[in-house]
């Protein structure tokens, strides 16, 4: 099992760890409500080091990010972010990724998730016909993600750059917490708000950085957060996690993704997904909320009030903004439409839920 530079940290702290993708994460540390509200209300910092980070550079770059990803890299400049996914032959979702502009038409990095690093790369790898230069930087790459309404202001303390007027999906590179070539990104999948924080894992750079954004957080209440509120935080906005609502076997169109499709290039699956656009899809990802108390969870089937399957439960929750039950899950169109009445099948039991719109409220 790897270890990110900070899981000590985690253990002194007294988190709950567990194996996730492969390395030793903190699942909660004071529990999943109380980090769930801090993030929401306040400043939270999430351990995402076990992320990957791919550098492709040169005067390919481009043409090939654009030739694995579904969205329109193009349209970035130096500064700037963009939410994408990498299609499949068959239009299913190898992984969904950010693509980082660093420079215009010469330097990119790519992050992808934690448990389809290898399987990303050699997708890349095998599209990378130009010879464009790739480094997976994901071992000697550190991750915070600070999240909340007043994350910025508490990390502002911190740096000369101007992080508090930064703008979502953009970035910036400099001194953070007295360490050189830190970048700083307006993104995060919590819908809260804040940073996300990448840096080289270098001499005592991720001790210096954990310990300085707990100093000056420390008088607001700033709390580390597990993975397990990382969870209920994307689930209320509706936001795919890889491996539950979106996988090898779903398109981005069946997934909402459709944002994300761009036809104006040539990309993997092209055709296939300007099909399904063209004729419809059949089925489509959509959130639910429970009516009858229960709490649906990935792989409960979805039916309708006669007890026909007509999909999947992919990701839920009990809601501890909310206070409900909530869930995304795949049905067929016809039964896609907000307020459609369906049954979660629960045990032996039909417990009714309506489809509801995302981000939830």
């Amino acid at each position: 099992m790897k270890h990110t530079p900070f899981t000590q940290k985690h253990i002194s702290l007294g988190a709950k760890m567990v194996e996730f993708a492969g390395y030793n994460m903190p699942i909660s540390y004071s529990g999943i409500n109380e980090e769930h509200a801090a993030v929401r209300r306040n400043a939270g910092v999430f351990d995402v080091s076990h992320m990957g980070e791919f550098i492709l550079k040169g005067e390919n770059a481009l043409e090939l990010i654009q030739r694995v990803t579904s969205n329109d890299a193009s349209k970035l400049i130096a500064g700037h972010a963009q939410y994408s996914c990498l299609p499949n032959e068959k239009g299913g979702i190898v992984d969904d990724l950010l693509v980082y502009c660093i420079e215009e038409n010469k330097v990119y990095m790519l992050v992808v998730n934690a448990s389809n690093i290898e399987k990303d790369w050699n997708w890349i790898s095998r599209h990378n016909s130009k010879k464009v230069e790739m480094h997976n930087i994901s071992d000697k790459t550190c991750l915070l993600a600070v999240q909340g309404p007043n994350a910025t202001r508490i990390l502002q303390q911190l740096t000369d750059i101007d992080i508090l007027n930064l703008k979502y999906y953009t970035f910036v590179k400099g001194k953070f917490a007295g360490i050189d070539n830190v970048l700083i990104s307006a993104t995060g999948y919590t819908g809260a708000g804040g940073v996300e924080i990448y840096f080289e894992n270098a001499g005592d750079a991720a001790d210096k950085i954990w310990d300085a954004i707990f100093k000056a957080g420390e008088a607001e209440g700033i709390k580390p957060i597990g993975l397990a509120a990382r969870d209920t935080l994307r689930l209320e906005m509706g936001y795919c996690l890889y491996g539950n609502d979106i996988d090898d076997v779903t398109s981005p169109l069946e997934a909402g993704l459709g944002w994300i499709t761009k036809f104006n290039k040539e990309f993997t699956a092209r055709e296939i997904l300007e099909n399904q656009k063209k004729e419809g899809i059949q089925k489509k990802l959509v959130g639910f909320e429970m009516i009858d108390r229960g709490i649906p969870r990935h792989g409960y089937e979805i039916k309708d009030q006669m007890g026909a399957a007509i999909g999947v439960v992919t990701s839920g929750t009990q809601s501890p903004t909310l206070g409900k039950a909530i869930g995304m899950g795949y049905v067929r169109t016809a039964y896609a439409a907000i307020d459609t009445p369906i049954f979660i099948k629960v045990r032996d039991k039909l417990l009714q839920a309506k489809v509801a719109k995302i981000p939830f409220s």
